[in-house]
């Protein structure tokens, strides 16, 4: 037999106001994504316009932009490369700048595909989708999961 106190009552029109809540605020932050946020690719191509990136569209789905294109000195996903770079989200925000010696395929693949694009010397804007950045898990406190990523990278060195 069910014991229907004023406790339990309670207690059960709470679970059901709470399971409701949960599941319209469910249905209202999907919604709101779906209207606000714009595809990746949109938002990048946006961020390119906005801040006069007269961009390449990479096969990898990378936007990327010349600067100075260095010498023939080239590297490969196995190089060593010292590069000076700022990164920066599609808001604007600074996330990391300086710069770093790496192996290369140590890097996020995005980088591994534009960084060999340009020689010693070179200076290259890159837009690169969150699935050849950080994915959706994103880079600590700084970098959201599914962030699309620009970089401004200087090549200085190649071993």
């Amino acid at each position: 037999m069910i014991n229907f106190t004023q406790k339990s009552i309670k207690k059960g029109h709470f679970t059901q106001f709470l399971s409701v809540f949960i599941a319209i605020s469910a249905i209202l932050t999907l919604n709101a994504c779906s209207k606000s946020g714009a595809t990746e690719q949109e938002q990048m191509i946006s961020f390119a316009k906005s801040n006069n990136i007269n961009y390449t569209t990479d096969a990898s789905g990378i936007l990327y932009e010349i600067i100075t294109p260095g010498n023939s000195t080239r590297p490969n996903v196995n190089s060593t490369i010292t590069v000076t770079y700022v990164g920066t989200l599609m808001n604007n925000k600074q996330f990391d700048a300086g710069t770093i010696t790496y192996v290369l395929n140590q890097l996020i693949k995005g980088w591994q595909i534009a960084v060999p694009k340009i020689g010693v010397g070179g200076e290259i804007k890159v837009l690169i989708p969150s699935s050849l950045g950080y994915g959706s898990a994103g880079a600590g406190s700084s970098i959201p999961g599914n962030s699309p990523l620009y970089f401004n990278i200087k090549l200085s060195a190649v071993k």
